[in-house]
């Protein structure tokens, strides 16, 4: 309607010029071009209106191109994916008086920080704190993260990290001039060191090294865990839960542990479903074995995102000597290994022959920890 109001005025004022310019005399002209007025009016209105847009519009392509710049939170996230599954070679930044071996993000001003950080703990588990309030980790060294820091020497404010197989990543904030930025980076992340430990380290030092695992250990009550159970467990198991906690060895073994918070992954409630199932089904899925509390039975301490599941063979009263055994998603397809869980997990990351091995996969190994860390929003 506004378009044929504008065709009828449009019509208005060419009719008037056309009679101003015909007519016989000044009184008709001037009647005429009175008659028109409204419409050249009209006309101008238009016109100016037109360019207005036309200035705004140009203004929000411009708005548009400065924040095509920058990414939003999940877009960070798959960059961020993309930088680390990405293939394996030297980083180089392209922002000013940084070096080599990582790469920055490009991230907007009204960046939500807290969000990117969930994105990314949602694809590689919980972070650690490398620097909280404008103080960074003291200890924080090439295996820990410090490759994050360094871009930014003292001017980092807070940052989290998280690494994953030969990648750190990073999620912060820092200053720049008088101002505090928010930042998100890719950095190389160097392979643990094994060769140096010595020669009677136990498997639990070894997977830690192997990991270049640096998060803070947990207590257990296993006087209450074992009592539950009705039975003692193995040292080396107890070791790697009050170490290491829930989470993932390669994003792959799932470690089960006692009060883990994470519905269905408690180490005992499970063995306790497991139970309860196999009581009431009055068959076993897991013949020609029971389920622990039976004699000898299977007791779970792992599965894989593979659906494998990792148990100890409860044969004998001395759970350190427990073998393991291991199931794959198909019938009867039961491994035996002769030795600790420990020992089992530090050669599946490490060994090609072993029947789970990562290392076929990964040369560079870590632990993604499904633990919630207390995050200070307000700092970072």
């Amino acid at each position: 309607m506004n378009r044929l109001f504008g065709y009828a005025m449009c019509w208005v004022a060419v009719m008037g010029a056309i009679t101003l310019g015909a007519g016989e005399s000044g009184a008709d002209r001037l009647a005429s071009g009175l008659a028109a007025l409204p419409a050249w009016a009209y006309i101008g209105f238009r016109v100016r209106r037109e360019i207005r847009a036309i200035k705004e519009d140009g203004g929000l392509a411009r708005e548009r191109g400065r924040r095509r710049k920058f990414m939003e939170g999940d877009e960070l996230v798959d960059a961020v994916t993309r930088l680390v599954g990405g293939d394996p070679q030297p980083l180089k930044c392209r922002e000013k008086g940084h070096g080599a071996g990582h790469v920055c993000v490009a991230v907007s001003d009204e960046l939500d920080l807290a969000g990117v950080v969930d994105g990314i703990s949602g694809r590689y588990g919980a972070s650690r704190s490398l620097a909280l309030r404008g103080f960074a980790d003291p200890t924080a060294d090439a295996t820990t993260g410090l490759p994050l820091l360094a871009p930014f020497g003292t001017d980092v404010i807070g940052m989290r990290a998280w690494a994953h197989a030969g990648s750190w990543i990073g999620a912060g904030t820092v200053r720049v001039g008088g101002d505090v930025r928010h930042v998100v980076l890719v950095a190389e992340r160097a392979v643990p060191v094994v060769a140096g430990l010595p020669a009677d380290a136990t498997w639990v030092e070894r997977v830690v090294a192997v990991t270049g695992w640096a998060g803070e250990a947990r207590a257990v009550d296993w006087d209450a865990v074992e009592a539950r159970l009705g039975t003692r467990l193995p040292t080396d198991f107890k070791q790697l839960a009050e170490i290491f906690g829930h989470g993932a060895f390669d994003g792959f073994l799932t470690l089960y542990v006692p009060e883990s918070g994470v519905p269905g992954m408690d180490f005992v409630e499970h063995a306790e479903y497991l139970a309860g199932f196999a009581a009431r089904s009055g068959t076993s899925l897991w013949e020609p074995y029971g389920i622990h509390p039976a004699p000898g039975g299977l007791l779970e301490w792992g599965s894989s995102e593979q659906a494998d599941q990792f148990y100890w063979l409860t044969e004998g009263d001395d759970p350190d000597r427990w073998p393991v055994l291991a199931s794959e998603d198909i019938p009867d397809s039961w491994t035996r290994f002769d030795g600790t869980a420990a020992e089992f997990v530090f050669r599946m990351l490490t060994e090609r022959s072993h029947p789970h091995s990562v290392a076929r996969y990964y040369d560079t190994h870590w632990f993604q920890s499904y633990e919630d860390e207390d995050e200070d929003e307000d700092e970072e």
